[in-house]
């Protein structure tokens, strides 16, 4: 049985290794500073146009946050040369699709275009760059969009607090920008001045802090001569100086409690700060949540799943450029306490810490990241923004091809020793998300 079971792990773990094909890229910088990424894949005659900016929630000032979200909606308001509200009317006329999003680290643009259209989505990206126009009518206008957004996904949402984490960086992080959610506070936003939001995107959204990507159906020299007509002239910006906070590490476990009047279930969590995404240990942290919950078969799932103790297990590593967080937890079921939960949690960290997985099971986890890694080089749009993070977050594009030989490395004497480090009682947040006060 042995033999049969490595041989049809071979098998498998070939036919991954062969349809996982090296992602093929040239990159160079512009004289302004602007990094430049083309990826060609002239499978599919459609090519994605994506700007990833340096600058995140992180990158806000005390009383002022939500700065960079706000701009992720506000350079969708028009340009000098885009009429307000066109912007999307725009993409979807010429066949395209468009969307942006923000995190603490950085703010992501991006739109995909039959290829006919390249030159379209170009022309967007360096008007929003060059051109846009912040006037106190589109703050006014983009201030009540956030205030709906926060009020949708948070406010009146189940669970909103965790997942937008405002209900949970506050407790992990205490002198880092981290500590503040990346929708920031609507008070910083009403109180801010226009004269404020100008200085954010003078600072910020400059040609030398940030990467273009340009991914599928294309000519490369007719390409290159377009980013450089559309791009080459939009003034270099000054110099950014990037967050430098370090925070203290937890010695003790903080036990806290937060309130949510939208659940009906509470939650039991536990919260751990971990390294950068840079770090080797940040990917085996990925393997430590995969090992726990990822799918029925994983430890948390049949320990506390199947027998009834939980209705839903989580376990996520979200490692960012400075930190990250781990999270686990579960919601009960039955009689199970949030306590009970706890100890049932604490068991399977315990074993993690004190035993090697074994043999089966690492290949098994081996395998599945074999199969993530082929999943997520698929498609143009997901190539570009992979190829954006890797430049921009951890300073190398080349970990597209090359990220899958770091898990590939990690043995189960790392998992053994990571879960130790970084999921050690002394060194967490404990919380308790209830719905009242009275629970």
């Amino acid at each position: 049985m042995r033999k049969i079971y490595y041989s049809g792990f071979l098998a498998l773990f070939l036919s991954v290794s062969i349809f996982a094909q090296k992602v093929e890229f040239e990159e160079y910088d512009l004289s302004n500073g602007l990094h430049v990424i083309l990826h060609q894949d002239n499978a599919a005659p459609v090519v994605t146009t994506a700007v990833m900016y340096h600058v995140g929630a992180k990158d806000e000032v005390k009383g002022r946050t939500g700065f960079a979200h706000f701009f992720e909606h506000l350079l969708f308001e028009g340009t000098e040369n885009i009429p307000k509200g066109e912007f999307f009317k725009i993409v979807s006329a010429n066949g395209g699709s468009n969307n942006a999003n923000t995190t603490q680290d950085r703010t992501f643009y991006y739109e995909t275009f039959p290829s006919n259209n390249l030159a379209l989505g170009l022309w967007l990206e360096s008007e929003r760059m060059l051109h846009p126009v912040i006037n106190q009518d589109g703050v006014d206008t983009q201030n009540e969009v956030v205030k709906e957004e926060k009020r949708a996904r948070i406010d009146n949402a189940p669970y909103g607090k965790i997942i937008y984490r405002t209900g949970i960086n506050q407790h992990i992080f205490k002198k880092h920008p981290y500590k503040n959610s990346v929708i920031g506070s609507m008070e910083d936003l009403d109180a801010a001045q226009l004269d404020e939001f100008l200085a954010f995107h003078k600072k910020f959204y400059a040609p030398n802090n940030a990467v273009l990507v340009v991914a599928g159906d294309f000519k490369t020299s007719e390409t290159k001569k377009m980013i450089q007509d559309y791009f080459g002239d939009i003034p270099k910006g000054e110099e950014v100086t990037r967050v430098n906070i370090k925070e203290d590490p937890i010695t003790a476990s903080v036990k806290v409690t937060e309130f949510d009047s939208n659940i009906q279930i509470p939650i039991k969590l536990f919260i751990f700060r971990t390294p950068s995404n840079k770090d080797k240990d940040a990917y085996t942290l990925d393997m430590v949540s995969s090992i726990l919950t990822s799918g029925k078969s994983s430890r948390m799932y049949k320990k506390l799943v199947e027998e009834k103790k939980a209705l839903q297990v989580l376990a996520f590593n979200d490692s960012q450029e400075d930190y990250g967080t781990y999270i686990m937890g579960a919601l009960p079921m039955g009689e199970t306490s949030l306590d009970d939960l706890a100890k049932e949690m604490d068991d399977e960290i315990t074993k993690l810490q004190t035993e090697l997985i074994s043999e089966k099971e690492y290949q098994k986890l081996q395998n599945k990241f074999e199969n993530n890694f082929v999943n997520s080089n698929s498609g143009v749009q997901n190539i570009a923004n992979t190829l954006a993070a890797n430049y921009t977050l951890k300073g190398n594009t080349k970990l597209i091809n090359d990220e899958i030989n770091i898990y590939r490395s990690i043995t189960r004497e790392d998992i053994k020793r990571v879960a130790t480090e970084y999921l050690n009682k002394n060194k967490r947040v404990e919380m308790d998300y209830l719905k009242t006060k009275s629970e």
